[in-house]
């Protein structure tokens, strides 16, 4: 016996398959897409009556048909004034999209405007015939391709997030280290044996049960606060990565007179890959495990006085568009990926000639663009400029959006 099902989505696919007996799998990363109680009360709320007209971005289209390559922040943008307020787009999709981060090519979106207040449906009238999947009652196992949008574009800040990476001067110096190259080599790159050793009395050794990986970094930063000059952590700059094929050990030899001499052994390790010049000195930090991220834009809970502390990879104070910034606002100060920020532009001191005592006047801090934090530390996080009406500089101030 045959199961007929007509699905429109991969979604509705899903769900029927596993009704008529059949087992879909699919990536653990698709499955896992955070959703904030917070963001699914708002999302509620908005689905029962809308939002205000006033909320919508002045050019707002009433359909809008989804295309490969756009993002989930541009889509969010086009229909509202303040993108980062993500839950009230999907709200307004929440009888059609059940989860933020599932919208698809193809999917026609409707703007409808009544009484004041504006909802956004799937227009059913435009999909294409739905197909029809003939399922036997057997288990089938199917990994099923996703292509539902981004937040951002991952090009952009995939590098950032297994690169770069911010840590305190105890942890750094307690890092292994390269020790020694073979031949008296200076420099090292991709394919070539070096040799390391642990710090601090702690010896680098091989867990024989897996793999050993690490990453590769060159001397450390470090990263100041503007406002007080303080140290708030170091960034270390990735190099490459190295595999661990012998563990540290100990060498006694007896000489010539019976005296018994103790050498360390260190580590032998090879280089896998190389993105800068690897030399003796560089720190070894273990891989971590892959994480998967997602973005889901809001603005912080409560008010943020923060400042940009410097724009990665650039020896310039000033940062463009799509560039990487560091912020001194973290984990502890109650940022998470996904914050968004407001770019201040520092308001500049003029002397007011029309008064005859010549004061001194300080223009108030304009808003210069968003930028939204997508990897953050105890201190310190990263963050994307996401649009920007002129340049950002180190020190610009960063509040909550309005």
């Amino acid at each position: 016996m045959t199961i007929q099902i007509m699905a429109q989505s991969k979604v509705a696919l899903a769900c029927f398959a596993a009704i008529a007996g059949a087992t879909l799998i699919t990536p653990l990363w698709a499955q896992s897409l955070p959703i904030t109680s917070a963001q699914h009360t708002t999302a509620q709320e908005v689905a029962r009556k809308g939002v205000p007209l006033s909320e919508l971005a002045a050019n707002a289209p009433d359909r809008y048909t989804v295309k490969g390559g756009d993002t989930l922040w541009g889509i969010s943008g086009l229909f509202l004034k303040r993108p980062w307020r993500w839950p009230e787009l999907w709200g307004m999709n929440l009888e059609h999209i059940k989860n933020p981060h599932r919208i698809y090519p193809g999917q026609v979106l409707r703007l409808e405007r009544s009484n004041g207040m504006a909802t956004l449906r799937i227009d059913d009238g435009t999909a294409q015939e739905p197909s029809t999947v003939r399922l036997s009652p057997r288990n089938r196992i199917e990994a099923l391709a996703d292509n539902a949008l981004p937040t951002l574009k991952p090009s952009v800040i995939e590098p950032f997030l297994a690169e770069p990476i911010i840590i305190d001067a105890a942890e750094f110096a307690a890092a292994p280290r390269i020790v020694s190259a073979q031949e008296g080599r200076v420099l090292l790159t991709r394919g070539d044996r070096a040799y390391a050793r642990g710090q601090n009395g702690e010896p680098l050794l091989d867990d024989r049960a897996q793999e050993r990986l690490f990453r590769v970094f060159q001397t450390a930063t470090p990263l100041k606060d503007p406002d007080t000059g303080l140290v708030l952590g170091y960034e270390a700059v990735y190099a490459g990565k190295a595999l661990l094929r012998s563990g540290e050990t100990r060498s006694e030899e007896t000489d010539a007179q019976g005296k018994l001499s103790t050498a360390i052994v260190p580590a032998r390790i090879d280089i896998i890959s190389a993105k800068a010049e690897i030399r003796v000195g560089d720190r070894l930090l273990p891989e971590p495990p892959r994480e998967v991220r997602t973005y889901t834009p809001h603005a912080p809970a409560g008010p943020v006085n923060g400042r940009i502390v410097s724009v990665y990879g650039s020896a310039v104070e000033n940062a463009a568009q799509n560039q990487v910034v560091v912020i001194n606002k973290g984990k502890l100060d109650g940022i998470d990926s996904g914050t968004v920020l407001a770019i201040l532009k520092n308001g500049a001191r003029v002397i007011d000639k029309q008064d005859e005592t010549r004061p001194l006047i300080k223009l108030p801090d304009e808003r210069n663009g968003l930028l939204m934090v997508f990897r953050t530390f105890d201190k310190l996080s990263y963050a994307l400029i996401l649009d920007i009406t002129d340049g950002v500089r180190v020190g610009d101030r960063l509040t909550a959006p309005r």
